[in-house]
């Protein structure tokens, strides 16, 4: 009888959790009219890289928590760091003040990412991180000795994401995202993504050679006198579909803003912390920015951390005595939070003691020889891979690329088949992402392949 008792009373409380979340809750990125109809999947528990529901369901997690666990769900050495930190001190701001997980984390990352970036500029999510780097490109023209207060204008790339407040929206270029806040955004000129599959030059790679670098060159020249800065995701634009940029691109692209003065901005939010292969991505074309901007794997996907980081001309272009008010006027309450700083080392640790980026190129192998499989399908019209993440585009015809009318929701269709399958992923249209933490195992690479195999080629059969 007890054990009746207890069913019932947990089934009471799972409908319970399932009304209160539609009556009370607004997911992000979601169309709620829909999402009221449906039952939402409450996810319970975690651990590795598996997650259970609150009817004890399982499924693996094939988005790493979009986009932000490495090593795996409850992994002891991070759970004890932040237990440890606790022990001491939660929160303590950083307006005149410091902590200590906050110092040594920035030591950390200065010493980890690319050469010249010298100074840590902590807040708490990819979007700060990014609009932090443009107010600081903005604000060195205008007062340091060797800025330029007529250079107040943004270069950044077609279907580009980086956030989504005002300023990050701003560099952004998902229309589908952004467009109904135009009247907000302050201008910004745009460049042509380096989309090879959709190259907006009608142009093949390599024999293109790079004409989306030439044109950028071209948009430079004819705007050096007031460009403060670019904005770029090096080497693949993630929330535009895992678009990865054709190789050489990231490089000219450094090469161009050293040669014209220009602000270099790396956007590695997405893209940083592993998931390409190296630590961060820009160490592929060995290039080094003038601003860096953080977050989401930072933490090893265990809280809200972002870090901008600048070289040290930069950051000299903000000092002054008191009433010459150079201060960077920017800053969160939360900014060098002690607890998730202190997940931040006890990630960074586990990188350099399990020798995960080693034990992820076998990995990265073994899924670019699955992905050889879904090539034969009939609507995977373009399967782009980069470390570990994947955007597989499903398109109605092969031949000549055409996309499938948005009312359809193919992508959504995918990703509701695998879910039935035991597999949680998330479509950016009708591009299939698959992008698991960095510890996932040979195993569940091949389950996450097959599955998601086998749902493209169930759902896109039936239409």
């Amino acid at each position: 009888m007890g054990n009746e008792a207890d069913m019932e009373t947990i089934e009471e409380r799972n409908r319970q959790l399932e009304d209160d979340d539609r009556k009370y809750i607004w997911p992000p990125f979601t169309q709620m009219r829909e999402h009221m109809r449906q039952a939402p999947l409450i996810i319970e528990e975690g651990s590795g890289c598996v997650l259970k529901d609150i009817y004890g369901n399982e499924y693996i997690d094939g988005i790493s928590s979009l986009w932000t666990n490495v090593h795996g769900h409850r992994k002891e050495r991070i759970d004890a760091a932040i237990k440890n930190q606790l022990n001491s001190i939660a929160h303590s701001t950083m307006l005149g003040q410091s902590n200590i997980p906050a110092i040594r984390l920035a030591k950390k990352l200065v010493e980890i990412t690319p050469e010249g970036l010298t100074r840590v500029f902590y807040s708490d999510s990819g979007s700060t991180a990014v609009e932090i780097a443009v107010k600081i490109a903005f604000q060195y023209q205008q007062q340091a000795a060797d800025g330029d207060p007529e250079k107040v204008m943004f270069i950044s790339v077609s279907n580009a994401y980086h956030g989504d407040t005002i300023g990050s929206v701003s560099v952004g270029g998902i229309d589908l995202f952004h467009a109904t806040y135009r009247p907000l955004l302050f201008d910004t000129i745009k460049t042509e993504s380096p989309y090879c599959y959709r190259c907006f030059y009608k142009k093949s790679f390599p024999s293109c050679g790079l004409e989306c670098l030439n044109t950028l060159e071209d948009i430079i020249k004819a705007n050096q006198n007031r460009v403060a800065g670019l904005v770029m995701e090096p080497l693949v634009q993630g929330a535009a579909g895992i678009l990865v940029h054709p190789k050489g691109y990231l490089k000219g692209v450094r090469e161009l803003c050293t040669r014209y003065g220009v602000i270099m901005i790396a956007d590695e939010v997405a893209v940083g912390f592993g998931k390409t292969g190296k630590m961060f991505a820009c160490e592929h074309e060995d290039v080094a920015p003038d601003i860096l901007a953080l977050a989401k794997g930072i933490t090893g996907g265990y809280l809200p951390l972002a870090a901008t980081l600048t070289t040290e001309k930069i950051f000299e272009g903000f000092l002054g005595e008191y009433d010459e008010f150079r201060t960077f006027f920017h800053g969160h309450t939360y900014t060098g939070n002690p607890l998730a700083c202190a997940a931040s080392i006890a990630s960074l640790e586990i990188f350099e003691e399990e020798r995960v980026l080693e034990n992820l190129k076998g990995k990265i192998g073994h899924l670019s020889d699955r992905l050889e499989e879904f090539k034969p399908l009939d609507h995977a019209g373009d399967i782009r891979q980069c470390g570990i993440m994947v955007g597989i585009e499903l398109v109605a015809d092969k031949e000549t690329k055409e996309p499938y009318p948005a009312s359809l929701r193919m992508g959504h269709r995918v990703i509701m088949e695998a879910r039935s399958r035991g597999l949680i992923i998330r479509p950016l249209g009708d591009v299939v992402v698959l992008m698991p933490a960095l510890a996932v195992s040979v195993e569940e690479l091949d389950r996450i392949c097959d599955v998601t195999y086998h749902s493209i080629r169930e759902v896109t059969g039936k239409v």
